[in-house]
């Protein structure tokens, strides 16, 4: 493969952003330095000023592949996400049937090859009887372990009180958990089914999806993340009132590690808020409830202040038939690959945080927290997955969209940077207009 030189890029990495030129031999960051002279049949791209950025790495999706083709699978969601400038992506385990053991954490490795546009990995799940595939997972075949610690799809609830004190004792890998406590949604839900019958709808659901019920639930599982010194991370904060739970301050300590239990939030969190659902309804109905413009606020200090280390997605895909339905028959979840890094940029418009802190919340920290080895930065000798930011504006719209859906919650909203192009291992797959070449994405590999 012949060698890219893209010159006359602003750099963005580890906290700075740097005038300079980058140069890709062989999938990977062969130098970066203040000018680089191309060589004999190189591939020469001016950035001209452009923002160049390691590729993100969203540590949360739901590409729906195994057992739900109609909503999405490892290709078409891929390519939503290589579109966005996300270059590599973690999925979730509540598949059909849902990753429990080796054999299904090995099946999805093989579907994701050659036919994913970014780079993959996989978590195992835990459910009330896997234990034993918990103990005995290789830590190096999976970024983590996903409990779901409230109501979720399939066999993978985890409501046994000594079920859940194993899994924390015996992870061989962080774990990562949906923090929701399932008897206060269900209690809630009954009484607004009582007071509101046929009337109930999406504006409903932060208080069904309660605030209470994401507190009481992480609280539950930070206790036993200190009882037993485990390393967690908890998915999809939506509340100002968790973010008191949680140590502020850099995400890699001065010993090297990183804290012991750490946040996330998401896109949806930090661009809707309770006012939305009356023009978006159930499409932007999600678990856990996105909810009020102060919880959206506080997010967004939060992350500037290191409170929550990470910024994902929960990328999960429905069909519009589905979200059509009535509020209680509708599912949870909304598209959001191919927009979320442009969405998060909005923020560096608004001048509520540099562009520094998005990669560092959006690669760096996903890269740090679970291990990944050799991508994540702008480094030499690094994989070359790297997106390049056009400061220029466009509408979101429906045509445009490349999740197997085929719609998004931020139709009809204009977003000052675009993606202008997509690099993974080396090669442009996204030229900022279309997909280029085929899909080249890799298998993660964790340096444990």
């Amino acid at each position: 493969m012949p060698a890219t030189v893209i010159v006359n890029a602003r750099l963005v990495n580890e906290g700075r952003v740097t005038e300079g030129d980058l140069r890709i031999e062989n999938g990977r960051i062969a130098r970066i330095a203040a000018e680089i002279r191309p060589q004999g049949d190189d591939t020469v791209i001016d950035a001209a000023g452009r923002w160049l950025l390691p590729g993100m790495i969203d540590d949360q999706v739901h590409f729906r592949e195994p057992g739900m083709p109609h909503k999405g699978d490892m290709a078409t969601e891929s390519a939503a996400a290589v579109a966005g400038g996300l270059t590599t992506f973690m999925d979730m385990p509540n598949t059909s049937p849902p990753t429990l053991d080796a054999a299904a954490l090995e099946d999805k490795y093989q579907r994701a090859k050659g036919r994913a546009w970014g780079n993959y990995g996989f978590y195992l799940g835990a459910s009330n009887d896997n234990l034993e595939a918990i103990r005995t997972l290789d830590p190096k075949t999976a970024p983590g372990i996903k409990v779901f610690m409230g109501a979720s799809t399939g066999n993978m609830l985890v409501d046994n009180p000594d079920t859940l004190d194993a899994i924390f004792r015996e992870a061989p890998t962080p774990i990562i958990t949906h923090c929701e406590d399932t008897p206060t949604i269900d209690a809630n839900l009954a009484a607004f089914q009582a007071k509101y019958g046929d009337a109930l709808s999406a504006e409903h659901h932060p208080d069904i999806r309660s605030r209470e019920a994401c507190i009481k639930s992480t609280r539950l599982a930070m206790s036993l993340a200190r009882r037993h010194g485990t390393r967690l991370h908890v998915l999809h904060i939506s509340t100002a009132d968790e973010l008191t739970l949680f140590t502020p301050g850099p995400l890699v300590q001065p010993d090297g590690k990183c804290k012991q239990i750490t946040a996330e939030t998401c896109i949806h969190f930090l661009r809707f808020d309770r006012a939305d659902y009356a023009a978006l309804g159930n499409l932007i109905k999600c678990n856990p409830a996105i909810k009020d413009a102060g919880d959206r606020e506080a997010l967004i200090k939060a992350l500037v202040d290191d409170v929550v280390d990470v910024l994902a997605t929960d990328h999960a895909p429905h069909t519009l038939e589905e979200k059509e339905k009535p509020y209680v028959q509708a599912p949870s979840g909304l598209p959001l690959v191919q927009y979320a890094l442009v969405a998060a940029l909005e923020l560096v418009h608004e001048g509520r945080m540099d562009v520094a802190r998005v990669v560092q919340k959006f690669a760096h920290a996903p890269a740090q927290l679970f291990d990944v080895k050799d991508r994540g930065y702008l480094r030499e000798g690094y994989f070359a997955d790297l997106v390049l930011i056009d400061d220029e504006p466009f509408t979101v719209k429906r045509e445009d969209v490349l999740s197997k859906v085929g719609w998004s919650p931020f139709e009809g909203r204009t977003f000052r940077s675009r993606i202008g192009a997509t690099w993974v291992n080396g090669r442009m797959v996204w030229n900022g207009q279309h997909l280029v070449g085929t899909p080249n994405g890799q298998r993660l590999e964790f340096a444990r």
